[in-house]
């Protein structure tokens, strides 16, 4: 169960990153590996809006406490 932790925030960090492709330069990296809406990609996205959600609701707050 300690590696939920850091691979939520390895997700996080690759998603914030692609948005940031996304909007720069229009290019969707997971879109370009695993085809343009594909239920690969959809999963992916999935996994990665979960991970967010995970990382809002266990780790946001302990960081915000200190």
């Amino acid at each position: 169960m300690k590696l939920i932790g850091p691979v939520a925030l390895l997700l996080v960090v690759v998603g914030a990153l692609n948005w940031g492709l996304v909007g720069l330069l229009g290019m969707d990296v997971v879109a370009k590996i695993f085809g343009d809406m594909t239920s690969i990609t959809k999963i992916v996205y999935i996994v990665v809006g979960l991970a967010g959600v995970y990382v809002a609701v266990t780790m946001l707050p302990k960081q915000l406490a200190k």
